[in-house]
């Protein structure tokens, strides 16, 4: 039994916060060295634009009367826009998928809020599903969730083969701001933005089908990329040695085997996690300079959207009806989740 994604669509917010963000970021430099290096970086980041579920004047990080010109926002104030507006971005990528007919599967991938009921629940009950529809929440597993969600869904279908799973991942990253004045942790703010992704999958129809599974995790690289839920917000790290890493990772013989074969595959669906994890992907695997441009259009379109990045990757990538790819995500840990697919009628 065979499991592929029939359908994808996304789904962002109004505010555009890019701009501000480069503005906030340069005064909290101000008079600095680093200065210049932010906004050179920052040009070269190959990001025009990102959403916030914030609107305009929340979403400024140090003017006006917004979410962020205070005091630093508590947990609870941030977790409660959250159980307000993550279902509510999501249900509009949901509505874009059309029919859906008898759904009897959810699964929910989302890392940068937490709430009981859980969204699961709220989509579910919106969205008028019957209460026996079984229900997964992935929660916190960062910028791979989408992995998850997606092997998750083929595990159902293969197991159920008449199961229809609609599979959503929705992230908030915006409500997590944190206000510094040190370069590494600006430029790693700088990346992320909100986004909701939906999908159908089942045994039947036309779609990309669902293939074997890829994991691995590098070693000592624990401390790497790290997501710590704080007095206000949760707190992220990102070291600048994740690109190094990733591609010192891909560039070896048996990595190499184990996600391309003896064969580069038509299409590579990676996770936009930023310029420079596109560039490592890139060089490690000794890819083509277009392999990633739909990752690159995303990244420049939306940034980073944590666990959703990958779905609008692979909404794009399913209109080409590839012969045979791999997605890759990369997140905490330091780990890579992935799997084959390949496009079938």
């Amino acid at each position: 039994m065979t499991a592929r994604i029939n359908a994808i669509a996304t789904a962002v917010p109004d505010c555009d916060f890019e701009q501000d963000y480069r503005h906030w970021a340069m005064r909290q430099l101000e008079g600095r060295r680093e200065a210049k290096l932010y906004a050179r970086m920052a040009e070269r980041s190959g990001i025009e634009h990102r959403w916030s579920v914030l609107d305009e004047e929340d979403a400024k990080l140090d003017e006006g009367a917004g979410f962020y010109a205070a005091e630093p926002p508590s947990t609870a104030e941030r977790m409660a826009i959250y159980a307000k507006e993550a279902p509510e971005l999501a249900l509009p990528a949901i509505g874009k998928l059309g029919e859906l007919g008898t759904i009897t599967h959810i699964v929910v991938a989302s890392c940068t809020g937490f709430v009981a009921p859980g969204i699961d629940q709220i989509i579910a009950r919106r969205l008028g599903l019957a209460g026996s529809v079984e229900r997964v929440l992935v929660g916190f597993m960062g910028c791979y969730a989408a992995v998850t969600a997606l092997r998750t869904a083929r595990h159902i279908v293969r197991s159920e083969p008449g199961a229809r799973v609609l599979v959503v991942t929705v992230e908030l990253s915006s409500l997590h701001h944190q206000d510094h004045d040190e370069i590494e942790p600006l430029l790693a703010g700088a990346q992320f933005g909100d986004g909701a992704a939906a999908a159908i999958v089942s045994g039947e129809g036309p779609g990309l089908e669902l293939g074997e599974g890829l994991s691995a995790t590098l070693e000592d690289s624990d401390g790497l990329i790290t997501w710590h839920i704080g007095d206000t917000g949760f707190h992220m790290h990102l070291s600048g040695e994740v690109p190094g890493r990733i591609r010192d990772a891909l560039t070896s013989p048996e990595v190499r085997a184990r996600i391309a074969g003896d064969e580069l595959p038509e299409a590579f669906a990676v996770h936009a996690g930023g310029r420079s994890i596109l560039d490592a992907v890139e060089s490690g695997l000794g890819l083509a300079p277009t392999a990633l441009d739909h990752s690159r259009a995303v990244l420049r379109d939306f940034g980073n959207m944590s666990s959703s990045t990958l779905m609008f990757v692979l909404e794009r990538t399913l209109r080409d009806k590839p012969r045979d790819g791999v997605a890759l995500a990369f997140g905490p840990g330091l780990a890579m989740e992935g799997f084959r697919f390949g496009w079938s009628d």
